[in-house]
């Protein structure tokens, strides 16, 4: 995980990991077999163990990321109205008991699930607009925002870690003991109005966040 080994690079036998790190070699071949259920390591038949070659997911953490073909594609789990999250309702600044449009999604990369998400729009904007239809928006949210009068302007990130739920472990497809990275984002437009949270979960053996900002010369 530091890169000290290079993908493509061969492990020591079991017999020297074993001796390396004084371990049973139960334990070892009990790691191992984590290390491969989350995709760091292949075996080879006949040759050994290989760290696997492939890196981390490095994304910018735009307010939305546009499908590509046979890359990024969205699919569309549900659209609901109801009462969110009582950190998504402060996000969004909700009297108590106020309803928000709800869209459900998985991310693909590659036609694997890599991000399950639940963005919440104020019913005051969302209602009756593409955001509340059940169908995939063409140009996503920040279109429909716009169309709406609402250009996203800028945007907040919470990011904690967390276990999954089962829900998120079978969505996502996690390899047994892997924790998610939970990002609260909430969106705002002009006058620093909040017009989008989202709730999103990603796998954390996936994930690197790539932050972007311009300092200002003194």
């Amino acid at each position: 995980m530091r890169g000290d080994l290079a993908p493509g690079a061969q492990l020591p036998s079991t017999s020297q990991l074993v001796a390396r790190y004084s371990a049973a070699n139960a334990t070892i071949q009990h790691a191992l077999k984590s290390l491969k259920d989350e995709g760091f390591l292949d075996s080879r038949v006949g040759k050994g163990v290989y760290v696997r070659d492939r890196q981390p997911l490095v994304v910018d953490a735009a307010a939305y990321i546009a499908p590509e073909p046979d890359r990024y594609r969205y699919q569309l789990l549900d659209v609901t109205t109801a009462a969110p999250p009582a950190d998504v309702a402060a996000g969004l600044r909700l009297v108590p008991g106020a309803t928000a449009v709800v869209r459900t999604r998985v991310l693909f990369h590659d036609d694997q699930p890599v991000e399950l998400s639940a963005s919440y729009y104020p019913a005051d904007i969302a209602v009756g607009s593409r955001l509340a239809k059940t169908a995939k928006i063409r140009g996503g949210a920040p279109e429909a925002l716009a169309e709406l009068g609402y250009p996203q302007r800028t945007f907040v990130d919470r990011i904690s870690a967390r276990p999954p739920t089962v829900e998120e472990a079978e969505a996502l497809d996690l390899p047994d003991g892997t924790p998610v990275m939970r990002q609260l984002r909430v969106v705002y437009s002009d006058n620093e109005r909040p017009v989008e949270a989202s709730v999103l979960i990603k796998g954390a053996h996936l994930y690197e966040l790539l932050y972007r900002q311009s300092v200002a010369g003194e």
